[in-house]
């Protein structure tokens, strides 16, 4: 390729603003600081992109999302010009949601990043096979737990990582990056059963296989850079990040923990002292390790629900994302009011008017931006 040609394709990789990935369907919490997106390296730690006390899901003007037990939620996510990585979601209680171990304790699912979605232009071969620019939506589905009681309000985590390539620098992998959605969960069969997490691999480069494209580490926790967070630089877009988190190759495999068979899921939890995290210089990038034999996750389902709502309006569907809300800082709900002379929910409504507030359910688990204002790279 002549060098102006790839000028134009960098070009076109770097254009998007700096978000580089986010939760989109259904609605993340979004933040004010990042500009709606969550990234580890920009100073985001998660497991959130904002705690829950800034969450809109406290305000009783903000409509509130209904799903069932056994349900197929659908989520989305959009491109934005980077390849690879995988995906992982959990679901915890809402008064939980700022708590690192309840989200690697309930995990649901993990996936590939590019799903169904890839480059514009499959034969631009500038950063190598099928990681051209491109931003289409990606999809997957999560079930929702049957062993949720009703009126119990829960967060979905949404994770990316092992995502590359970090400013055309094909041999770089990106930090982490976090979105979480607010939910109630009313109606559906029961089972007292905690679900395993399971992988559903498959993607651009390696459809209809049990793996993922990756760079860097496919384990969760590798690239959070520990506490540490970057010291912007007036006109210096990339002091804006610690990013990219580590080099080496392109890769291939499963996420740590699934890619034995095994269904142990990640262990790690709040971000690592600055010894654990990736050195500034750019830490290189570990062969895709083993998963560990672990003693199987005990099954709980003793939750601390919300008084107990037979009328909850019917549901229809989950609403997509449009532009993350501003979070505002409330004070956190206590309960849900029940609502009164509607039918049990059948599946996801638009909520107007009901003021539902955010529930305290203590159920107990087994322990475990708009964008940046610089181009996002690849």
């Amino acid at each position: 390729m002549h060098l102006s040609s790839a000028l134009v394709a960098a070009s076109a990789l770097i254009a998007s603003c700096a978000g580089h990935s986010m939760l989109a369907k259904p609605a993340s919490r979004g933040n004010v600081e990042w500009w709606g997106t969550c990234a580890a390296g920009a100073g985001c730690k998660g497991p959130c992109d904002s705690p829950k006390a800034s969450s809109p899901f406290n305000s009783i003007y903000n409509p509130k999302t209904y799903v069932q037990r056994g349900q197929e939620l659908d989520v989305e996510w959009n491109r934005l010009n980077h390849p690879g990585g995988f995906v992982r979601m959990a679901m915890v209680p809402f008064d939980q949601s700022d708590d690192w171990a309840s989200f690697n304790d309930n995990i649901l699912k993990y996936t590939c990043y590019e799903t169904n979605c890839g480059p514009a232009n499959s034969s631009d071969t500038t950063f190598g096979h099928l990681n051209g620019s491109g931003s289409s939506p990606c999809t997957s589905t999560v079930t929702i737990p049957k062993n949720i009681p009703d009126n119990t309000a829960v967060t979905l985590q949404w994770i990316w990582y092992g995502g590359g390539i970090y400013y055309g620098q094909v041999d770089t992998s990106f930090g982490e990056y976090y979105g979480c959605s607010d939910m109630i969960v009313v109606g559906g069969p029961t089972l007292d059963e905690k679900p395993a997490p399971v992988f559903q691999g498959g993607d651009i480069t390696y459809p209809n296989s049990g793996v993922c494209k990756y760079w860097g580490s496919n384990k969760v926790g590798d690239c959070n850079f520990g506490d540490r967070k970057p010291s912007p630089i007036d006109g210096d877009l990339l002091s804006q990040s610690l990013e990219p988190c580590m080099r080496g190759p392109e890769q291939k495999g499963a996420p740590f923990g699934m890619d034995s068979g095994s269904s142990s899921p990640d262990t790690s939890s709040e971000p690592a002292s600055d010894s654990a995290a990736p050195d500034s210089s750019v830490a290189e990038s570990p062969a895709a390790p083993e998963a560990p034999v672990t003693p199987e996750v005990p099954v709980t389902s003793d939750y601390s629900v919300i008084p107990e709502d037979t009328s909850v309006p019917e549901a229809t569907s989950v609403p997509e994302a449009t532009n993350a809300p501003e979070a505002t800082s409330v004070p956190e709900a206590t309960s849900v009011p029940e609502a009164t002379n509607a039918p049990e929910a059948t599946s996801v409504p638009e909520a107007t008017n009901a003021p539902v507030t955010p529930a305290t359910s203590d159920y107990v688990v087994t322990s475990e931006s708009k964008c940046l204002a610089r181009p996002s790279p690849i």
